[in-house]
């Protein structure tokens, strides 16, 4: 059975551009349900190989995502169709509300409306965490080890403010380590007799 794919670099296009303006500053969450759920153009290991890689790249997750799934699919213009959909329509809705809120952002109810969406994509990204939590169990490294690596993470970053350029080091490294000694070792295991 083949995977469903976009249709055409338009497609591709579109598709990002009503991730990017459904999902304002909480994205993560929509592109999941719409890449993985709904269009199926990504199966959920897939989406966290992708997400993975889009962290560590330089920029917007979200941006370097759509650059991947692009790529992916149409080459360099999917890529480009992509970023250009996940970036033409917000740039226009963000200078225009900025034209037009310009004289109220000082006020008491537009700031308690920005802390309250920012609420909102806190717990949309912890939504979409929790959602992906199922995938780990095929994870190379194994289910506590990633545990153990998201509970380091949180606390290096969180807790104890180390800049993330220190904490890919210190943690991703090793556990790029570990990752390629696993996948060895289940190569090796696939191939005894």
């Amino acid at each position: 059975m083949e995977t469903p794919r976009p249709a055409s670099v338009r497609a591709l296009f579109w598709a990002f551009s009503s991730l990017a303006l459904q999902g304002f500053g909480g994205v993560l969450a929509v592109v999941q349900r719409e890449l993985v759920e709904k269009k199926q153009w990504l199966t959920p290991d897939e989406f966290l190989e992708d997400w993975a890689v889009a962290q560590i790249m330089p920029g917007a997750n979200v941006v370097n995502l759509a650059l991947i799934v692009g790529d992916r699919y149409f080459g360099w213009r999917g890529a480009l169709a992509a970023l250009a959909g996940m970036l033409t329509l917000p740039l226009v809705v963000v200078l225009a509300l900025t034209v037009a809120l310009s004289g109220v952002a000082d006020q008491p109810a537009v700031q308690g409306a920005l802390r309250g969406m920012g609420a909102v994509s806190a717990g949309l990204i912890a939504g979409t965490g929790l959602k992906l939590i199922a995938a780990l169990k095929g994870n190379a490294m194994g289910v506590l080890v990633c545990a153990v690596l998201a509970a380091l993470t949180f606390i290096a970053i969180a807790l104890l403010r180390i800049p993330l350029v220190w904490v890919l080091l210190g943690l991703g490294l090793p556990a790029m380590a570990w990752a390629y000694h696993q996948l060895l070792e289940q190569a090796r295991h696939r191939g005894a007799p």
